[in-house]
């Protein structure tokens, strides 16, 4: 008996992590009954791909009719875009279930992805740390945060590649506990076999790493949603690589840098890249099988661009759609357009300038405003004490992994790296806060990962001073999340009521 409700403890309160995580995504996700920021391109795209299997164009000032419900006004003719087409795949899966017009429908897939990123978090902490109260937290803080409740509850694309590079974050981690017991157990194999056990060796080539191909798949996914998601393939594809060569250290092998280098690092790239270059090819199966998508025709009506040489095989409509790579990207690295709510990246872990995606005044009398002057707003801006707690602790983290090296910090911090830096280079160009969204899940477990430590404090006195102050802190950020969960969600506020939370003269 003692065990089973040992293990109802164990699950219940995870599961009520994650029933508040969808309460607070869910509840009166169709406010406002209107496009907001972005929704103006993706849900429309998302649609068109539905029916027509490419993005297609609108009539002239498309948003107001579909507002009011008119949703066919699109045409035949294709649309530039320049993100990957899944993740507005995704969206349209939802306007398919509850109908275009309703905005629940084109909302709901950005929220089933958000609570999917808290149970994933909830998992990653509970194979890190190996508690369930450690697990609660990490969950618990993803659920209330503003950042990522706004970015679920708002249909753009950046949700579906935070899920998606969590995920093959995930399956790197379970690689992880696996690889070095495989490892060892070969050594164990060899000597037994007392086959030149006592000489120089390169040890194994590892090819039974199902999670590698399935953290493949799942950047794959994420590549065909944002091309972001490249950096998280390349950045774990070292980090699988560097570790594989520690780990032949650790496990006594001569020449453990070249193997893991010269033979290792091969078969990973075997294993994870080609499953994410088809993976991420697959999510262009609409593109590909119709005839009407942008550059779609480009090759096959321009003899001129056909490629030539050892190349001259590849079929008109692959190199087609490598011509429209090279477009979008083109775009991408020279998009400069000024936008008022655009964010340097350098600032992006202090939140000073969080994107503001709707804002709708009213006064008294006006749309059920009963005060003098009213407010409707979704703002991105994070629950200050969880999004700059976390920055606190990624920097923490990062000295204590130059002190100690731990692998556990290691690979929270990669996560970090594949997410944020790579931003760093495009310092000029117009980018915003909410980009965050795929790097947050790796604050969180920095901060978990600190309030871990406290937990272990061996002296007395002072582990229960550090859980009196986790404690109250637990509960300014639960206050918080409920002082700042109007301005999340669209709800119609006094105008005071949004001022007093413009902290910084930045989030105005």
């Amino acid at each position: 008996m003692k065990r089973v409700w040992a293990s109802i403890g164990h699950w219940a309160g995870p599961l009520v992590v994650l029933l508040v995580a969808a309460g607070l995504r869910l509840w009166n996700l169709g406010n406002p009954h209107s496009l907001v920021f972005d929704e103006t391109f993706y849900v429309k795209d998302a649609w068109t791909l539905w029916n027509n299997g490419y993005e297609s164009t609108w009539g002239e000032n498309p948003d107001p009719q579909f507002n009011a419900g008119v949703t066919d006004g699109f045409t035949d003719d294709p649309s530039y875009v320049v993100h990957p087409p899944l993740g507005k795949w995704l969206i349209a899966l939802g306007m398919a279930a509850f109908g275009p017009a309703n905005a629940f429908g084109w909302r709901v897939g950005v929220a089933v992805a958000g609570i999917l990123i808290v149970l994933l978090v909830m998992l990653i902490a509970q194979k890190l740390f190996h508690s369930t109260v450690l697990t609660m937290i990490a969950g618990g803080l993803m659920a209330i945060d503003g950042h990522a409740i706004v970015l679920s509850r708002v249909s753009l694309l950046d949700n579906f590649a935070a899920l998606f590079t969590l995920t093959g974050f995930f399956f790197v981690l379970l690689d992880r506990r696996q690889n070095l017991p495989s490892l060892m157990a070969w050594i164990s194999r060899r000597k037994a076999q007392a086959e030149n056990s006592e000489g120089p060796t390169w040890g194994p080539t590892l090819w039974n790493r199902p999670y590698l191909i399935l953290a493949g798949l799942a950047f794959g996914l994420a590549c065909g949603v944002k091309w972001s998601g490249l950096y998280f393939l390349a950045a774990f594809a070292v980090y699988v690589v560097v570790m594989d060569a520690l780990d032949r250290r650790r496990a006594g092998l001569h020449f453990w840098l070249s193997a893991a280098a010269l033979k290792q690092a091969p078969a990973t790239f075997v294993l994870m890249v080609p499953i994410a270059a088809v993976t991420y090819l697959a999510t262009w199966t609409g593109w590909i099988v119709t005839s009407g998508g942008y550059y779609r025709d480009l090759v096959t009506t321009n003899p001129g661009l056909r490629w030539s040489g050892p190349l001259a095989w590849a079929p008109d409509w692959f190199q087609s759609l490598w011509a429209y790579h090279v477009s979008a990207y083109q775009f991408h690295v020279g998009l400069v357009t000024p936008h008022s709510y655009q964010a340097n990246p350098l600032t992006w872990l202090l939140m000073i300038r969080p994107t503001s995606m709707y804002y709708q005044g009213a006064s008294l009398g006006e749309n059920g405003c009963d005060f003098d002057s009213c407010s409707s707003v979704i703002t991105a801006i994070a629950n200050p004490l969880i999004w700059w707690g976390g920055a606190v602790a990624v920097g923490y983290l990062v000295y204590r992994f130059v002190r100690y090296r731990e692998w556990k910090v290691g690979i929270i911090l990669m996560g970090m790296v594949a997410g944020y830096v790579p931003w760093l280079m495009y310092l000029n160009r117009t980018v915003f806060q909410f980009y965050g969204i795929i790097f947050e899940p790796y604050m969180i477990l920095a901060i978990t990962f600190v309030v871990g430590l406290i937990l272990r404090i061996k002296d007395d006195y002072k582990r229960s001073t550090g859980i009196a102050i986790l404690t109250v802190l637990g509960i300014v950020a639960v206050l918080l999340s409920i002082f700042f969960y109007p301005l999340w969600t669209g709800m119609q506020i006094p105008y005071w009521y949004w001022q007093i939370h413009m902290w910084l003269p930045s989030w105005i």
